[in-house]
């Protein structure tokens, strides 16, 4: 008796292992097997198994047979993964030797689909049940971000908090977002669900991370952007140069840097290179250092061309007395001596180009009124007694006919030189206001704002 029944045993668990590959051993009964068996037993397993399975979905057309305690399930199914569920059931019914589950899957179209059909109508069901819910929650999440909304459209107390327009709006911007996500938690929430939150929350950081690598350039840009309106480097009108970008600021938007350089030409920089690029301000300070170097001849005193020189720059109306005009030797070269003349000037009053090329002027004519020689660093022909000779050239319009030399007669003393107009020219400055006046908006631009 005792070896049929392991036979049995052996030949249950062949088509258990043959109805799946790769899936898990089948559940089977354990413990003791009685070497005698009650009238009845049999038909009681098979009852009990019979009336579980039918409470359950899904095993209609399973049937079970059940023999000398060995329960074997016969049938289709619609799902595969239903399967070792009757064996499960099995093993737990007192008087199971063994299971045999003989239950294949149904492929049969119309039968796999009318519960799907069954499913949609519930879930319709269930989703028109949950209408005035979902009615509730949307109403509800829909009021907090439009108070979120409308608080941020309050401009008065943005404009307090923010040093700009710009940082304005982007508190705004925090604000709306965190009334909408407040909304949207209320909504949750009334629904009962908000263990979506967290999932919604992991998708935001992904795909956030994915456009900030997709768009770095562009949000280096706007926080290059917010700094620059905090730090305020220049204001409008104020010449600067910026990597080589010389021209006068119209204004700081929240993408670029516009100016005018000095041919009247726009110029826009992004912020992000203005950022990190060295930036000269020459209107910052009002007193400006100007200098040129001139080639004095070694041969004259050149303790007498820096007198010289300093006190023609000192006569001149638009250099400052404090500080005073400096000049000294730079360098020896192989025929002359540079020498370097400084002074400052007022860039509010003075045209600094023009004061520059003035200031030159009127020092090269003092110097040569002085008799100090500007020699040019080249070799010079010299003739013995004061001046080179005139030549006067044959022709047929009553001239000689001959080469005649005329001595040359003597030099005039040059005049004093007279220095010219070098008052500061605003047309630059008109051409900015009249950009700026254009746009009136969208400038982060304050003259109020502490510089940098």
């Amino acid at each position: 008796m005792r070896a049929r029944l392991a036979a049995l045993l052996i030949l249950c668990a062949v088509p258990a292992f043959a109805q799946e590959e790769g899936t898990a051993t089948p559940t089977q009964p354990s413990g003791e097997i009685e070497t005698t068996q009650a009238a009845g037993d049999d038909a009681a397993i098979r009852a009990r198994i019979r009336s579980i399975v039918a409470e359950l979905d899904g095993f209609e057309t399973v049937d079970v047979v059940v023999r000398e305690g060995i329960v074997t399930f016969t049938g289709e199914v619609l799902n595969a993964s239903q399967v070792p569920r009757l064996d499960e059931i099995a093993a737990r019914v007192d008087g199971v030797v063994a299971i045999q589950n003989e239950v294949v899957e149904d492929t049969d179209v119309s039968r796999r689909i009318d519960p799907v059909l069954d499913r949609f109508r519930d879930r319709l069901a269930q989703v028109v049940g949950y209408l005035p819910l979902l009615v509730i929650a949307l109403v509800a999440g829909g009021l907090v971000t439009a108070a979120g909304f409308a608080l941020a459209r309050w401009n008065r107390p943005w404009v307090r908090l923010a040093p700009n327009a710009f940082i304005a709006e982007i508190y705004r911007t925090i604000l709306r977002l965190a009334f909408v996500v407040i909304g949207v938690v209320v909504a949750l929430d009334i629904l009962n669900a908000t263990a979506l939150l967290s999932t919604l929350l992991g998708a935001a950081g992904i795909v956030g991370l994915a456009v900030g690598f997709a768009v770095r350039d562009t949000v280096e840009n706007f926080i290059a952007s917010v700094m620059l309106s905090l730090r305020q480097p220049f204001q409008p009108n104020d010449v600067v140069d910026i990597e080589g970008s010389l021209g006068t600021v119209i204004r700081l938007t929240s993408r670029a840097t516009i100016l005018l350089d000095p041919d009247g030409n726009h110029v826009r920089l992004p912020n992000a290179v203005v950022f990190k690029a060295k930036i000269i301000n020459y209107t910052r300070n009002h007193e400006r250092r100007f200098g040129f170097a001139l080639g004095i001849d070694p041969n004259d005193d050149l303790s007498e061309a820096k007198r010289i020189g300093a006190e023609t720059l000192a006569a001149l109306d638009f250099v400052l007395d404090d500080p005073p005009p400096q000049v000294w030797v730079a360098e020896a070269g192989d025929s002359t001596v540079t020498m370097e003349f400084y002074g400052w000037l007022d860039q509010r009053a003075t045209a600094f180009n023009a004061a520059r090329g003035e200031a030159l002027r009127v020092v090269m004519a003092a110097l040569t009124q002085a008799g100090i020689g500007l020699p040019e660093p080249s070799y010079r022909l010299s003739i013995a007694g004061g001046g080179l000779p005139v030549l006067d050239l044959p022709d047929r319009a009553n001239r000689p006919e001959a080469l005649v030399a005329t001595e040359a007669g003597p030099a005039a003393d040059p005049a004093p030189p007279v220095p010219e107009d070098v008052t500061a020219d605003t047309t630059i400055s008109r051409m900015v206001l009249e950009e700026r006046r254009k746009e009136p908006l969208g400038d982060l631009l304050r003259h109020g704002a502490p510089p940098e």
